[in-house]
This record gives C-alpha cells, sequence and structure tokens, in this order.
C-alpha cells in the first residue's frame, strides 16, 4: 500500500473527498513527525504500535567499491514496535 492508496481507504472509510482524507493523512504525517522531532520523541498508539527514535554511534564501513574505509556520522533514526493488536491481527 502506498499513500494514494491509503488516502482512498481514509475517503472510502469516512465517506469524504480525497481531497480532505489526503490532507488527514498528511496531517497525521506531520503530528507523528512534530513529535518525533522532540527530545526522547515517541508517538504511543496503543493496540497499533509505537514510534519510538533512538541514537546510532558514529562508526567507521568500507565502501564496497574502493575497499576503502570511511567514517559513518552519528545519527538519530525512527523505529517502530508493533503492539500486540497488530502482531495478533497479522498472524
Amino acid at each position: 500500500m502506498n499513500k494514494q492508496d491509503l488516502v482512498a481507504v481514509v475517503a472510502d472509510a469516512g465517506d469524504i473527498s480525497k481531497v480532505k482524507a489526503g490532507e488527514v493523512v498528511d496531517a497525521i504525517f506531520e503530528a507523528v513527525e512534530g513529535a518525533l522531532k522532540k527530545k526522547d520523541g515517541e508517538v504511543r498508539l496503543v493496540g497499533f504500535g509505537t514510534f519510538s527514535t533512538s541514537k546510532r554511534k558514529a562508526g567507521k564501513g568500507r565502501n564496497p567499491r574502493t575497499g576503502e574505509e570511511i567514517k559513518i556520522p552519528a545519527s538519530t533514526t525512527v523505529r517502530f514496535k508493533a503492539g500486540k493488536s497488530l502482531k495478533d491481527a497479522v498472524n
């Protein structure tokens, strides 16, 4: 499923136009992004899952083409842990 598919499902479920559904989906994505940008941001959707951030340490890697060693900078990444209801629905 891609974003347009999601918009279509929301539009059908909410009996609203696709334009309005697109605005709703965008607003949800912006809200999740905004919460994760905050220090130790976390978005917990009970039953669905939890989005959280974690820090990655700087490290060393290797360029696969040349074999040259490169430095990989520290970064922040987003993690998702599925909730029990979602796990049960998939299994």
